[in-house]
């Protein structure tokens, strides 16, 4: 199972980078995977899965949670503030706080409630126009604006571009981390996960290679 080998292998890069055995989490992205993929994860003992889309995530993860009390479901995708009211209902965590109008209307929902997921500032590194994201040069006055909200932030998140080595991107995240006094960094993929991990990764996100080729048919 693909699942073992990225264990392993993470384990591997914590080792090289001098770093605890266990101290990145492994978050297995299950959006748009068959059911019996991820039920094979999930009885392989794989318990904090990753989800794109909110509504997919509502219809497949209250009843998997009933048969897996201890599962964690983090949203790593764009949120829609319409969405937001299900989405703290979903999940665990949320990867993607991404502009002042969420973090606000984070913040009002989060007071009546009297409770909050871990959250993540996703920061647009490669200032790509089509991707969500603060960008670099904003990232500090909105992490201050987050705390002024009375969010808990517990991290960082970016998705390098596709086209560029990703190892100055999560230096870069690291840097942005480091000076806000943040210590949760969710960055690294299938294809770079060992980077991230050797530039001080929290949380990686592998959905391919642990599932197998998603299909979108």
């Amino acid at each position: 199972m693909g699942l073992i080998d990225i264990k392993r292998r993470i384990a591997a890069a914590e080792a090289a980078a001098g770093r605890p055995t266990g101290s990145v989490q492994l978050i297995a992205v299950s959006k748009v995977q068959p059911a019996d993929r991820v039920e094979a994860v999930l009885d392989a003992g794989q318990r904090v899965f990753g989800e794109n889309y909110v509504q997919e995530a509502a219809g497949k993860w209250p009843d998997w949670r009933h048969r897996y009390p201890d599962v964690e479901v983090h949203m790593i995708g764009p949120l829609q503030t319409n969405k937001l009211k299900l989405a703290l209902d979903l999940f665990d965590a949320i990867h993607t706080v991404d502009r002042p109008s969420l973090a606000q209307k984070l913040a009002r929902q989060v007071q009546a409630r009297g409770s909050c997921p871990q959250l993540f500032v996703q920061v647009n590194t490669g200032a790509e126009p089509q991707k969500a994201g603060i960008l670099p040069q904003d990232a500090d006055a909105f992490v201050a604006e987050c705390r002024g909200l009375d969010l808990p932030l517990a991290g960082l998140m970016c998705i390098p571009p596709d086209d560029q080595d990703p190892v100055p991107h999560f230096g870069q995240l690291r840097e942005i981390a480091a000076r806000n006094g943040l210590s949760g960094l969710s960055m690294g993929m299938s294809a770079d996960f060992e980077s991230a991990i050797a530039a001080g990764a929290t949380h990686v996100r592998v959905g391919s290679a642990i599932f197998g080729a998603r299909d979108y048919r």
